[in-house]
């Protein structure tokens, strides 16, 4: 079930407009950057944030981190300037986000650029033991669960914004059981918020650690996990540390 599927292609209509907006009035905090990389012929475009007193010899904690609605280097941008980069710089963590490659999404046929994409980034970049916390929004959260639902020994953590594990097999199921697994959906967005609302009970039922968020008065895009709400993300990021991901 994507954005298509439930009737919301077009689910950051205005992302564009909105980072733009951010843009100039955000304080240079964190550094973007923009990379490119082969991956097994495969062109993939990607952003990298990395803190101001970035170390190349200091590991760091990191996230993989998706975009929503057709996943292009627009979105990468919308949700990297709403959810990642202010909370980034005071947790100092690395988040790498990606663009769809040639336009496949994610829980696609983009998949194909996994894990040999993981494999690079690590090699880029000293991750503390070689994990990332795995998320996204909207299509991007269907794709975190897709991919950690296929390489879950590189991750700590899964979280939907909103997202879920959509028609996974009992094997991609049992493969999140080691990891935290965090849900948001809004409110006002029924469609996401049965869909994760029904699989937090079922990992629930199955011992997962897992919780679900639903945020009040908020729709598809949830405006209570961008800038200083996306602290409650990272907070849930060094939690994850302490009791899964093992």
């Amino acid at each position: 079930m994507s954005c298509r599927s439930l009737g919301s292609r077009v689910c950051f209509p205005v992302a564009a407009a909105i980072a733009a907006m951010m843009l100039l009035g955000q304080p240079l905090a964190a550094k973007i950057f923009d990379k490119t990389a082969d991956i097994a012929g495969t062109k993939l475009d990607y952003k990298v944030i990395l803190p101001n007193d970035y170390d190349p010899a200091k590991s760091y904690f990191g996230i993989l981190a998706f975009p929503g609605g057709p996943q292009t280097m627009e979105m990468v941008m919308g949700t990297v300037m709403r959810n990642w980069r202010e909370q980034a710089e005071t947790y100092e963590y690395i988040v790498v986000v990606p663009a769809a490659p040639n336009g496949d999404l994610f829980f696609e046929q983009g998949d194909r650029v996994f894990p040999a994409f993981i494999d690079k980034l690590l090699s880029d970049y000293k991750i503390k033991e070689n994990k990332f916390h795995i998320a996204g929004v909207s299509n991007g959260g269907l794709s975190a669960f897709h991919i950690a639902s296929l390489y879950p020994k590189y991750f700590w953590s899964v979280t939907g914004l909103p997202g879920f594990l959509d028609d996974g097999s009992p094997e991609r199921v049992q493969a999140l059981s080691k990891l935290c697994v965090y849900m948001y959906a809004g409110e006002m967005d029924p469609g996401w918020l049965r869909s994760e609302r029904t699989e937090a009970a079922k990992f629930k039922n199955q011992g997962f650690t897992v919780e679900f968020n639903e945020e009040k008065g908020q729709g598809h895009v949830m405006r209570t996990l961008e800038g200083p709400g996306a602290a409650r993300l990272f907070k849930q990021f060094e939690q994850a540390r302490q009791g899964c991901g093992k």
